[in-house]
């Protein structure tokens, strides 16, 4: 980094050459020799431990979810091949102003890094100075009268990173970058399968709600023979009221997915950056189909969660501000230089005006005594640090608690799945029977209503579990990362982006 500034200083000299050339030639000097000098205090930083097991827990005896050498890819939600929820997702990369405010924090954090190495180099000042003004009677000067001092000037300064307390600043702003963009890649992560998971869910109250209207249908049906019985006398008033209170139930419940339904439209909407207004999904079957989840080695999750990548980035700049504090306690050095002319006509400000040139004041400070302000910094500092330690290490256990879950969850759903299927078909056998027996005149409608609303509830419950089950493969590959890498970070070369040219005029262009 030392050579590289050397270069750059000393190519800013040759632009300001004139034909003295001992005044740039000094202060080249000057600012090459401390980058020479100069070193870095505070500890270089080196990624934390964290436990890591060596095998997934609930993965043991599950063929299924086993470790494959197919990793994820970025698009994963193409997994569950289903097109609408393909066109939906690709919205999100679009329209969605979370990420779109996440985009715009990230490219600020690289603007921050340009800020921090900008205290490299030296700062230039020109000045043009006009003074007009008559000489106290009484003195004894060349000319009498109002006389006029035309001036202009170009001064340098520059403190020179002599501990590393602007390279540790530099080195604390890209880790903040880095985990910036670590923190939009979590964002994209976690928008997209929300939308999946609504949309996975939105389809269940589709399937619920078909399975309602069925049952409306044939609640209505029942209705009406019962109508017809009582007319003829086979039955009683209380058969046709109990059908009537079923059938209105059954309608409430059908009401009510209608409402939620709308809400997770809604939702749909917003998250691919629409008014709800502009969306509609039709209705349509859960139709989508469960996919085999490549799950990788509980090591490489560590690469693979953009989260876990913040909190490592946060470590990082947390160690840097440690050197930042530690470099408060060296002395500064500061280096100033001026060259200018004066004149007393300005038509000669140019030309034949008198030309001067100053090195200095150079000053060295030593910091004393400070009523330990120092010291508390450097303590909150090395807290800092620690804190942001036990976060990335706590981040590292949730993250493999969330796989663990999601593998417990979808392998006990599938068991659920199997022994919900067994209950529905002998929730519909007992209908059948009691309803035989219903019109043989063995049971009354009560018995009918009962057995009904067992069945009801038990086919509800087999298609919410299969909503459930695509939810939780979707919060499996949330979980996993969704195909992302850590390398997919721009590194510290990178990370500041390309300063515009327009950053170093001295004057705004927007």
């Amino acid at each position: 980094m030392n050579r590289k500034l050397l270069t750059r200083s000393l190519k800013i000299c040759e632009v300001l050459k004139t034909s003295q050339v001992s005044f740039c030639k000094v202060m080249g000097f000057a600012i090459a020799l401390p980058l020479l000098l100069s070193c870095t205090v505070g500890p270089d930083y080196q990624r934390p431990t964290a436990n890591v097991p060596t095998e997934f827990k609930e993965l043991k005896g599950w063929k299924t979810a086993q470790p494959q050498n197919q990793p994820l890819t970025g698009n994963w939600w193409e997994l569950f091949k289903d097109t609408e929820l393909n066109g939906l997702e690709a919205q999100v990369n679009l329209n969605n102003q979370s990420l779109a405010q996440a985009e715009a924090q990230f490219r600020q954090s690289q603007s921050l890094v340009q800020e921090a190495k900008s205290a490299y180099f030296p700062t230039g000042t020109g000045t043009a100075m006009a003074n007009r003004f008559r000489a106290a009677s009484g003195q004894s000067v060349a000319v009498q009268g109002v006389k006029n001092i035309f001036g202009m000037a170009m001064s340098m300064a520059w403190e020179p990173d002599l501990w590393g307390g602007v390279r540790r600043q530099v080195e604390a702003n890209e880790a903040n970058a880095q985990a910036s963009n670590a923190t939009l890649q979590a964002l994209k992560l976690s928008t997209h399968a929300l939308l999946a998971q609504n949309y996975f869910q939105l389809r269940g109250l589709d399937a619920e709600k078909k399975l309602l209207n069925d049952t409306i249908v044939a609640y209505q049906k029942i209705l009406k023979i019962n109508e017809n019985r009582y007319a003829a006398g086979v039955i009683g008033k209380t058969d046709i009221t109990q059908a009537q209170t079923q059938l209105a139930s059954a309608q409430a419940q059908a009401i009510d997915v209608q409402i939620a339904r709308a809400k997770l439209e809604h939702a749909i909407a917003v998250l691919i950056g629409k008014a709800p207004a502009e969306l509609t999904i039709s209705v349509a079957g859960l139709t989508a189909t469960l996919p085999a989840i490549p799950v990788s080695i509980p090591s490489q999750l560590l690469e693979r969660r953009p989260d876990i990548a913040v909190s490592e980035r946060q470590v990082a700049a947390a160690n840097a501000q440690i050197g930042v504090a530690k470099a408060a306690y060296f002395p500064t050095i500061s280096l100033s230089a001026t060259k200018g002319t004066q004149s007393r006509e300005l038509s000669t400000l140019l030309s034949t005006a008198a030309r001067y040139w100053a090195l200095g004041p150079a000053a060295l400070a030593l910091p004393l005594f400070d009523g330990g302000m120092r010291g508390s910094q450097m303590e909150a500092a090395i807290n800092g640090f620690d804190a942001s330690v036990a976060a990335y290490r706590q981040s590292v256990l949730v993250s493999f608690q969330e796989v663990e879950d999601q593998l417990s969850s979808l392998r006990l759903l599938a068991e659920e799945i199997q022994a919900q299927q067994i209950a529905v078909t002998a929730a519909r056998e007992s209908v059948a029977l009691i309803d035989n027996q219903y019109k043989a005149g063995t049971v009354n409608y009560l018995n009918v209503m009962v057995a009904q609303g067992v069945a009801l509830s038990n086919e509800k419950t087999a298609v919410n579990l299969q909503s459930q089950q695509l939810q939780t493969a979707v919060l499996l590959v949330k979980a996993l990362g969704g195909g992302w890498h850590n390398s997919e970070i721009p590194s510290t070369d990178d990370i500041g982006g390309e300063p515009k040219w327009s950053q170093f005029l001295p004057i705004p262009l927007k």
